[in-house]
C-alpha cells in the first residue's frame, strides 16, 4: 500500500517549515518547548490511556464504526536487557495528512469541525511523552515517528538554537518534528500507536493498565471495546448500550448502569467569551450514569468522584455517580473553566439528574444519590449539588406509597414504625413514601429535600377524623404496637355502636363471650370487635387504658349497674331514653354470657322486667311462670313474669337477675346489709353466743334466704328450702365459734314444723333429751337441715334455748333422765352465766319429780355428809353448788343445816393404819394416806346418826367401808373415787387381787 511512497504525509515538509520558523525566531522554539513541557508535566501528565482511548473513540466516530482499542504491553530485546513497548491499536478512520499535521501542531486539532469527536484541543497526544521519547503512529496509509534524539540532533544543527538547546540541557519539543515510519498497524485495526517505554515509566504503565476501568467507556460512546494485554493475559473491557442502560463488562464481570442523558445546542451568545475554535462546538450531551445491582437498584459509587469533561478531570464531584459533560476546560486541561457555558451545562445536568432519579427503580437506595448539604469539595461541585438539589425539590419524582410521584415538599415519611404502618396510612397521609424510605440512613437526604417527617402524634392527628372499617383500625393498632404510649392518648377507637371514642382510656375491649350486638341500649364504649381482634391490637389498647371486656367485666361497669338500678324509675317516670325491653334484653344477654349465678350480683334484681299484667317490676319481685315457690307463698305476695318474655329468654339468666323459681339467696358482708326478715335479731342472737368480754367480731361473708316471711305453706316450703345451696345452711364462724346462719336460726325459732319451733323439739334419735322435748317429725332431708337439738350441749349452745330448758326442767309433766339431771343445772349455770334469767318457779329434784320452793324447803346439795340431816328436797349440784344455787335462787344445804359431831369415838388412829389403806393410797396416787380417822359407834351429829363427817385434822366415820371411802375421798379431793376407796376398805384381804385389776387398762 505504501509502495513508492516513502513519506506519504510529507513529514519532511513539516520539519522544514518548523525548523525554519525556529531558526527565524528562536523564541518560537522556546515557546513550543515550554508549551509541550507544560502539557506533559501538567494537564496530560497521567492521561496516557485516557487519551489513547479518546483518540480511538474519535477515529471510530469519524468512520462510523464501533470502536475497538487494543492496549498491549510487550517486551522487546533479550530477557533482562530489553525494554517494553506499549501498543495501542484502534479501529476507525486511519491516520491521514491532516491528522499528522494535527499531531505535530500544538493547539491546532484536526478534529475542529468534527462535532461527534471527543478531542477538541489538539494537544492530547502529548500525553505519550510522559512515558516514551520515541512515539510512533502506524496506519493504513503510512506512519510517522517522533523522536527526542533526532529532534535534538536537528536543533543542534541550527546555530541560532544552539545556545537555547544548551540552556535547556537538551530538552526539545518532541512532537513538532515527525519522520516517516513504515509498518502497517496490527491486523484488524486502522491505526496503531507504538510507545517504547522510558525505563522509569514501565511500572506506572503496568499499574495504569491494571487499573483501567470499564467505566471510561461511558465517556467515550464511540468506543465499544478495549482489550488490555499484559504478559500475554487478555482482559476485555466492553460497553453495550441499550438506552437507557449500558452494560459494562470487565472480563467475566458485568455491571449494568442506568444512563440519564440530555442533548442540545447552546445559544451562540453563551460561547462569546470562549476561544474562537470552541465557539462552533455548541452541541452538547450531558450524561449521568449510576450502576445498578441485580435487582435494578442503584448502587452509589464509593469514594469521591470527578467530573468527566468528557474524560476525567480534576474537578471533584461529591455526587456518587458518573457525570460526563462537555464542560469548557481551563488552560491546564484539568479544571473546568467558570462562565456562562459552565453555568448552562450545570442547569442541564441538574435537569438530567432529576430525570435519572425519577426513572430509577422506586427503591430507597435512590436516596443515596441525593446531594448532601455542605459536602461540596469545589466551586463546580457546589454549583452542581445546589442545582441538582433545587431541581429535585421542584420535581415530582419521589414514589409515594399510593403509586403516584410526589415533589419532596408534598411528600412525607413516617418517623418510626413498622412497614405495615405505611400500608395502613397510605390513603390517610398525603404523599406518604413507602416504608423503606424512612430508614435512618436516608434521613439526611430527606432533610435536604425538605420531605416532612410524620411522627406518632401526627399519625394520631391524621386518623382522628377518618372513617374506616374496623379491620383497618385493627391493622393500624397492630402497626402502632411498639409506639410511645405518651403520643397515643388521643388515638381514636371505633365503637361497636358506630360511634368513635376519642381515646382508648376506658374503652371496653370485647372478649369472645361478649354479646356485643345486643348491648346497644347500654350506650357503653365497647370497641368494635373486628378492630381489636388481633392480639397486638388488644395489647396496645390495654396499654393505653382500655379494659378487657368479658361479659362479667361489662356487668361490673358502673354505667350498667346504674342503668339497671334506675330502670324501674325510668319506666315509671316515662323518661323514654331507653326502651326497657332493649335494656332487659342487653342485661340478660350479659348475664347469660357471664354465667352469673343467682344472687351473685344482688343489684340485678332491680332490673325492670314485664309482669303478666303488662306492667314493669323489679326482677327480684317477680316469679317465673309455674315456679314452685308461687305455690307456697301468700297470694299476691310477688308478681309473675310475663310468660312470653320468659319464653324468649334463658331461664338461668332470668334466675340470675333475681326472677324467682324457688327461694332466693341474699348475700352481704355485714348483718346490717342483709335485706331479709329479722336480720338484726339474728345478729343479736349470734352475739349472745360469744363470750361476754369478746371484742366486736369480724363478720365473714354472709348468706341468707329472702321472703321467708311471705310463706303460707311451710309443709311445701321446707322441702324447697332443704334443696337450697349449702352456703344458705352453713354455720357462721365468729372468732372460732360456729353459730347457725340466718336461715337455720330463722326457721328454728319459727313454728314451721306442724306449728312448733324446731328448737323446741328434739331430734328423733336425741335420747338424752327424752322426756324433756318432744321429737320432731319431718322428712329426713328437712330435719338434716334444721338440726333440732339432740343433746343437752345442743340446747345449751343457744342462751335462749338454755333458758327454755331451765323452765322445762321445772315442768311436772315432763321427766328427765337421771344421767342428765345429775349435771344439767350446773351446765345451765355455766351456759347462762352473765345472762339475766329469772329463777324457775319449780325445780327438778328427781327424774320424775319437781319441787316448788315456795311450798316446801328445797336446797342445793353442797355438803354430802349433811344429806341425812336435810329436812326437804335436794337439787343435784353437778359439782357447782354455788352457781346452781345462784341460778335457782335457792340456799345451799350447808346454809340450812348447822350441826357438829356429838358422839365420842371408840378409837382413833392414822388413816395409814386402817386395813386396806395401802390400796386406797395407791388408787389416790399417794405414797401414804395423810391425817387421822376416828371411829364412832354410832356417829352422831346434833344427836342424829350420820355415816361420816369431815374434820380439819381428824375425819369421823361410823366404821363402815362406805363411810371410810366417802370421808377419805372428800379429804383427798377425789370425790368420784369414793366407791373405789370403799372397796379397798371393805376387802383389805383382797388388796393384791384388786391392785392387779387396777393394772388392767
Amino acid at each position: 500500500m505504501l509502495a513508492g511512497r516513502t513519506d506519504p504525509f510529507d513529514t519532511a515538509g513539516i520539519r522544514r517549515r518548523v525548523l525554519a520558523a525556529w531558526s527565524d525566531s528562536p523564541a518560537r522554539f522556546r515557546e513550543d518547548a515550554n508549551a509541550e513541557e507544560d502539557l506533559v508535566r501538567g494537564g496530560y501528565r497521567d492521561r496516557l490511556l485516557v487519551e489513547l482511548a479518546q483518540n480511538a473513540a474519535d477515529a471510530a466516530a469519524r468512520a462510523g464504526v464501533p470502536g475497538r482499542l487494543r492496549l498491549e504491553l510487550a517486551a522487546v530485546g533479550s530477557e533482562g536487557a530489553g525494554g517494553e513497548v506499549l501498543h495501542a491499536a484502534n479501529t476507525g478512520a486511519p491516520l491521514d495528512a491532516a491528522g499528522v499535521a494535527g499531531l505535530a501542531t500544538l493547539r491546532a486539532s484536526a478534529k475542529r469541525d468534527q462535532r461527534q469527536t471527543v478531542g477538541r484541543f489538539g494537544v492530547g497526544f502529548a500525553a505519550v511523552l510522559a512515558v516514551s521519547d520515541e512515539p510512533a503512529v502506524h496506519s493504513q496509509h503510512g506512519g510517522v515517528r517522533f523522536s527526542a534524539a533526532r529532534t535534538r540532533a536537528e536543533v543542534a544543527d541550527v546555530a541560532a538554537l544552539a545556545g537555547e538547546l544548551a540552556r535547556r540541557e537538551g530538552a526539545v519539543p518532541v512532537l513538532r518534528l515527525p519522520w516517516p515510519d513504515g509498518g502497517p498497524p496490527r491486523d484488524g485495526y486502522a491505526t496503531e500507536v507504538v510507545l517504547p517505554l522510558r525505563a522509569g515509566s514501565r511500572a506506572a504503565v503496568r499499574a495504569a493498565l491494571g487499573a483501567l476501568d470499564a467505566g471510561l467507556l461511558l465517556a467515550l460512546p464511540g468506543l465499544a471495546e478495549v482489550e488490555v494485554v499484559v504478559d500475554g493475559v487478555v482482559r476485555t473491557l466492553s460497553c453495550t448500550r441499550t438506552p437507557p442502560l449500558a452494560r459494562l463488562r470487565d472480563g467475566d464481570a458485568t455491571t449494568t448502569w442506568r444512563l440519564g442523558q440530555r442533548s442540545g445546542e447552546l445559544p451562540a451568545g453563551l460561547l462569546a467569551d470562549r476561544p474562537v475554535e470552541e465557539r462552533a462546538r455548541r452541541g452538547y450531551t450531558v450524561t449521568w450514569a449510576v450502576p445498578l445491582d441485580d435487582d435494578g437498584r442503584p448502587e452509589p459509587l464509593p469514594g469521591r468522584q470527578v467530573v468527566h469533561a468528557p474524560t476525567p478531570s480534576d474537578e471533584p464531584l461529591s455526587l456518587p455517580v458518573r457525570l460526563v459533560a462537555p464542560f469548557p476546560l481551563g488552560p491546564d486541561r484539568r479544571h473546568v473553566a467558570p462562565g456562562p457555558v459552565t453555568d448552562a451545562l450545570v442547569a442541564v445536568a441538574a435537569e438530567g439528574y432529576a430525570d435519572l432519579l425519577a426513572a430509577l427503580s422506586p427503591d430507597p437506595a435512590v436516596l443515596g444519590l441525593v446531594p448532601r448539604i455542605g459536602l461540596a469539595a469545589a466551586e463546580l461541585d457546589a454549583a452542581l449539588g445546589s442545582a441538582v438539589l433545587d431541581r429535585l425539590r421542584a420535581t415530582a419524582w419521589l414514589p409515594a406509597a399510593d403509586g403516584t410521584r410526589q415533589q419532596p415538599d408534598r411528600a412525607a415519611v413516617l418517623d418510626g414504625g413498622p412497614d405495615e404502618l405505611v400500608d395502613v396510612l397510605t390513603d390517610v397521609v398525603p404523599g406518604l413514601l413507602p416504608a423503606g424510605w424512612a430508614r435512618r440512613d436516608g434521613a439526611p437526604a430527606l432533610a435536604a429535600l425538605g420531605v416532612r417527617r410524620v411522627g406518632t402524634a401526627q399519625v394520631v392527628e391524621a386518623v382522628t377524623a377518618v372513617a374506616r372499617p374496623p379491620d383497618w383500625w385493627a391493622r393500624l393498632y397492630t402497626a402502632l404496637a411498639s409506639a410511645d404510649r405518651e403520643e397515643l392518648g388521643a388515638l381514636p377507637v371505633p365503637l361497636a355502636d358506630g360511634r368513635t371514642a376519642p381515646g382508648p382510656a376506658g374503652v371496653l375491649l370485647p372478649e369472645p363471650d361478649l354479646p356485643v350486638g345486643r348491648l346497644g341500649s347500654l350506650a357503653l364504649r365497647i370497641a368494635a370487635p373486628d378492630a381489636v381482634a388481633p392480639p397486638a391490637a388488644r395489647r396496645l389498647l390495654e396499654r393505653l387504658g382500655a379494659r378487657p371486656a368479658t361479659a362479667a367485666a361489662v356487668l361490673a361497669d358502673p354505667a350498667v349497674r346504674a342503668a339497671v338500678e334506675e330502670s324501674v324509675d325510668a319506666v315509671d317516670e316515662d323518661l323514654g331514653e331507653t326502651d326497657p325491653a332493649d335494656l332487659a334484653d342487653a342485661v340478660l344477654a350479659l348475664v347469660a354470657a357471664a354465667g352469673t349465678a343467682p344472687g351473685e350480683l344482688p343489684w340485678l334484681a332491680e332490673l325492670a322486667l314485664p309482669d303478666d299484667g303488662g306492667a314493669w317490676a323489679p326482677a327480684g319481685e317477680l316469679l317465673l311462670p309455674g315456679a314452685p315457690l308461687a305455690a307456697v307463698l301468700e297470694d299476691g305476695a310477688l308478681g309473675v313474669l310475663d310468660p312470653g318474655f320468659a319464653a324468649d329468654h334463658d331461664p338461668a339468666a332470668l334466675r340470675a337477675v333475681g326472677v324467682l323459681g324457688t327461694f332466693a339467696l341474699v348475700r352481704a358482708e355485714d348483718p346490717a346489709d342483709l335485706d331479709v326478715d329479722a336480720a338484726e335479731d339474728w345478729a343479736d342472737a349470734v352475739l349472745d353466743r360469744l363470750p361476754a368480754d369478746a371484742p366486736p367480731p369480724a363478720w365473714p361473708p354472709l348468706t341468707a334466704v329472702r321472703d321467708l316471711d311471705l310463706v303460707a305453706d311451710w309443709d311445701g316450703a321446707l322441702p324447697l328450702l332443704a334443696a337450697a345451696p349449702e352456703e344458705a345452711w352453713a354455720d357462721v364462724v365468729l372468732d372460732g365459734v360456729a353459730v347457725p346462719g340466718h336461715l337455720r336460726w330463722w326457721l328454728s325459732t319459727r313454728p314451721v314444723l306442724g306449728g312448733r319451733r324446731p328448737d323446741r323439739l328434739r331430734a328423733p334419735d336425741g335420747r338424752e333429751l327424752d322426756g324433756l322435748y318432744d321429737p320432731a317429725h319431718a322428712p329426713p332431708e328437712v330435719l338434716a337441715r334444721l338440726r333440732p337439738p339432740a343433746t343437752v350441749d345442743d340446747v345449751l349452745a343457744d342462751p335462749d334455748a338454755a333458758a327454755d330448758l331451765l323452765d322445762r326442767l321445772g315442768d311436772p309433766a315432763r321427766t328427765a333422765p337421771a344421767a342428765v339431771l345429775r349435771t344439767v343445772y350446773a351446765r345451765l349455770a355455766a351456759a347462762l352465766d352473765g345472762i339475766d334469767v329469772d329463777p324457775p318457779a319449780r325445780v327438778r329434784v328427781a327424774p320424775d319429780r319437781v319441787a316448788d320452793p315456795a311450798r316446801e324447803p328445797v336446797a342445793v346439795l353442797d355438803a354430802p355428809w349433811l344429806q341425812p340431816l336435810a329436812d326437804g328436797a335436794l337439787v343435784p349440784a353437778g359439782g357447782a353448788p354455788g352457781p346452781v344455787a345462784d341460778l335457782l335462787d335457792l340456799p345451799l344445804l350447808s346454809e340450812r343445816v348447822q350441826a357438829a359431831v356429838t358422839s365420842t369415838p371408840v378409837r382413833r388412829g392414822p388413816w395409814a393404819a386402817v386395813p386396806g389403806a395401802g390400796l386406797a393410797a395407791a388408787r389416790l396416787g399417794l405414797p401414804v394416806l395423810p391425817g387421822e380417822v376416828a371411829v364412832h359407834g354410832p356417829l352422831l351429829a346434833a344427836g342424829r346418826p350420820v355415816a361420816w363427817w369431815p374434820g380439819e385434822g381428824v375425819d369421823h366415820v361410823d366404821g363402815t367401808p362406805a363411810a371410810l371411802g366417802r370421808a377419805l375421798a372428800w379429804r383427798a379431793g377425789a370425790w368420784p373415787l369414793r366407791q373405789a376407796l370403799a372397796e379397798a376398805f371393805a376387802e383389805p384381804a383382797r388388796s393384791a387381787d384388786l391392785a392387779a385389776e387396777d393394772s388392767v387398762t
